[in-house]
């Protein structure tokens, strides 16, 4: 048996990680809902993955288990799988001469999964429980059993002809077949093991395309015979609560399911289309969608004026870049480092993405009667500090935003703009007076992401001359810049794993007030910005690039580099 000195809440409590009235609010979901107790403080936002951790590790008297949980044959035998896939535990080594197995586990004062443990081992056995990283343990374990739920071997194992189960679901789509089930789940899994932000089932004549976005580039995962999309297609509307029997018009829905061992929330758009009704799920995973200021991948100078542009009491700051650059990401991350006690925020999204703890958040897809304009007057009734408005799509919500501002409120949105001073011309398109808006418009930030490279795929070479006005090199300047290598280039992942934000920052100061109030020209602005420290976007992933971080078609991807084309001679 394994033993812990202290209770979690306590330790918690006295990390001040937790407060009491949120314990005792954790204590009475527990007698509700039987459940560990570090999975109810995740699941209500009281804490974060770290701060378990850290609380594990202190409560074992060990370090966690950390990112190498590599487990002995010896002690992988002692242990079955499906004990260890359903209490998230991985037996690392065992120490015959003590009778002492070491074991991860994502909660080492959960009682339940340690008896069970206890239970498989030979007499006089005893556990030494350390914490691991929830992702990171999944992963490993998976690994360690071959637990992996195949896609492709479940497809091989159903024939879609008549007679199969799938066969049957195909004819009779109201009922989905416990194939069809398991197939869908693994096909969720594999989407979320591999990072994957979206998942696009797509109808064709030669059958069913199934596609994941990952780090922002669409890959075919599988390809499907076309009988297999009926009961998909059902059991995903099922899940989603959408109609089954309309596939003739738009849907929108979403669902939440466990894949391995915590909570994904899936957002679900149907489409019909010449070749069927497509169906695209955006994966919202929670463990992933919030990232303090200093993960932004921000430079020391950038991060210190963003703090400045976050500290005024009150103002307008907008993030723009187009779908999909991470702009929600960066003002979660925003509200998070905002987060108190102290303060009363609050959302108007469409819809609510992530869930954020004590925070309140209004989704426009649940209030129908609502709209940005609208739901921003029902929010200033609400006397917040401070605001998240979705997006500013449209006149009147501009100046409702611009209002609130006014008003001594900081105020976060959205905006479809190219660029950082891109916003200014929407803004005033939109109506706002350059007067007013001057004062009141506390930073501008745009953004895009791009795919980083592994440092094991990287090879280095001179670039030419046209490679070398790209990345904004002076005449006669020769720096080498990264590339993938061959072998990573015909690779499934191409050399890259994961994304970086590319972001460029204006803190809007007393001059820029200046130039905005006498509505001066974008030259004028742009000579301001630079004079304050402005750094542009090209600028900023041409550094990147030149850090070994991405390359450069990487970043000609996403940023606009033709201007230094246009002025080669």
């Amino acid at each position: 048996m394994a033993s812990v000195p202290q209770r979690l809440g306590d330790l918690l409590l006295a990390r001040r990680a937790l407060s009491p009235d949120q314990l005792g609010t954790a204590l009475a979901e527990q007698q509700r809902r039987p459940e560990p107790l570090g999975q109810i403080l995740l699941r209500l936002g009281f804490v974060t993955e770290n701060n378990l951790l850290e609380a594990f590790g202190h409560a074992v008297h060990e370090a966690p288990a950390g990112a190498r949980l590599r487990p002995e044959p010896a002690a992988l035998a002692l242990l079955p799988g499906d004990l260890a896939q359903r209490f998230q535990v991985l037996p690392l080594s065992i120490d015959p001469a003590l009778g002492r197995l070491t074991l991860a586990m994502r909660d080492p004062a959960d009682v339940v999964a340690l008896d069970h443990c206890a239970a498989q081992l030979p007499a006089n056995t005893t556990i030494e429980a350390r914490a691991a990283d929830a992702l990171e343990l999944r992963d490993a374990i998976e690994q360690a059993y071959g637990l992996r739920s195949s896609v492709r071997a479940l497809t091989q194992h159903f024939d879609p002809s008549a007679g199969t189960e799938i066969g049957r679901a195909a004819r009779d789509p109201a009922e989905a077949s416990p194939p069809v089930i398991r197939l869908l789940e693994a096909v969720l899994a594999e989407a979320v093991r591999q990072g994957a932000s979206d998942i696009h089932f797509q109808p064709g004549a030669a059958g069913l395309a199934l596609r994941y976005r990952v780090d922002g580039v669409l890959r075919l995962a599988h390809s499907l015979h076309r009988d297999y999309w009926p009961p998909l297609a059902v059991r995903v509307k099922v899940l989603a609560g959408l109609d089954i029997a309309e596939s003739r018009a738009p849907q929108d829905g979403r669902f939440s399911q466990q894949v391995a061992g915590r909570e994904i929330d899936f957002r679900v758009a149907s489409l019909p289309t010449t070749q069927g009704e497509n169906i695209v799920l955006r994966v919202l995973d929670r463990a992933r969608g919030i990232v303090p200021l200093t993960g932004l991948g921000l430079d020391e100078a950038s991060l210190q004026r963003l703090r400045l542009m976050v500290a005024r009491p009150s103002g307008l700051m907008l993030v723009c870049g187009p779908t999909g650059s991470g702009k929600t990401t960066t003002l979660y991350s925003l509200l998070n480092h905002l987060n108190s006690p102290a303060v009363n925020i609050m959302t108007l999204e469409d819809p609510v993405e992530y869930p954020l703890a004590d925070i309140r958040q209004t989704s426009l897809a649940e209030g129908l009667r609502l709209d940005f304009a609208s739901g921003v007057r029902a929010l200033l009734r609400q006397d917040p500090d401070i605001l998240l408005i979705g997006e500013i799509r449209d006149e009147d919500t501009a100046a409702m935003a611009l209002r609130a501002a006014m008003t001594g409120h900081q105020v976060f949105s959205t905006l479809h703009a190219t660029a950082a001073l891109g916003a200014l011309p929407r803004l005033f398109e939109m109506g706002i007076e350059p007067a007013l808006l001057a004062g009141n418009l506390s930073g501008l930030m745009a953004q895009r992401l791009v795919r980083k490279l592994r440092p094991e795929c990287i090879e280095w070479v001179m670039p030419n001359a046209l490679e070398r006005r790209l990345l904004g090199m002076a005449d006669g300047e020769h720096r080498k810049h990264p590339r993938p290598t061959t072998s990573a280039r015909q690779a499934a992942h191409g050399g890259y794993a994961g994304r970086i934000a590319l972001m460029e920052l204006l803190r809007v100061d007393r001059a820029m007030d200046e130039l905005i109030a006498r509505n001066a020209g974008p030259r004028d602005l742009a000579l301001a910005a630079r004079g304050a420290g402005f750094v542009a976007l090209a600028e900023v992933a041409s550094e990147r690039v030149l850090a070994g971080l991405t390359t450069l078609e990487e970043i000609a991807r996403v940023v606009d580099l033709t201007p230094r084309v246009e002025a080669l001679p």
